[in-house]
């Protein structure tokens, strides 16, 4: 049965801010696909206003995760929807890009409220940052074969 904790509204709030050495189109391109954690778990992501953000298993199978609400490339990319949550939920993730010296600045946001439990709170921070550190290490790779 769950606890109390468990069946009341919480909060989720994820920032993240790094600096990623590589022209803002080639770290907008790289995040367009998935990687580290994420590719591991076959999503995909339609790029348009609409589009889906979606795990795909085959034969018509998967996981709804998210629409994209706006995307400005290379600049601006939202979702919102479910993303991995199964629960009763609603979250909202924010890429937002900007040029600076020395590369492009890529900042993320996920913000989500819902039953969501403290291991889930813990384990979406870790997998962001996960996800940070493997557009950073793609994109910047990208940016040595161009």
């Amino acid at each position: 049965m769950a606890t109390e904790a468990q069946r009341s509204i919480q909060t989720l709030y994820v920032k993240k801010d790094t600096l990623i050495e590589a022209p803002i189109d080639v770290v907008f391109e790289t995040l367009l696909q998935p990687l580290g954690p994420l590719a591991d778990m076959k999503l995909k992501l339609e790029p348009w206003p609409g589009g889906r953000w979606y795990r795909d298993l085959g034969n018509n199978a998967g996981h709804f995760w998210g629409h994209v609400q706006v995307i400005r490339p290379p600049k601006l990319l939202e979702i919102v929807g479910p993303s991995m949550m199964s629960y009763p939920g609603a979250s909202r993730l924010q890429y937002r890009l900007t040029e600076e010296a020395g590369g492009t600045r890529r900042g993320l946001i996920h913000q989500a409220i819902g039953l969501i439990t403290p291991e889930h709170s813990e384990g979406v921070n870790k997998g962001w940052g996960e996800n940070v550190a493997a557009i950073k290490a793609a994109a910047e790779a990208e940016r040595g074969k161009r």
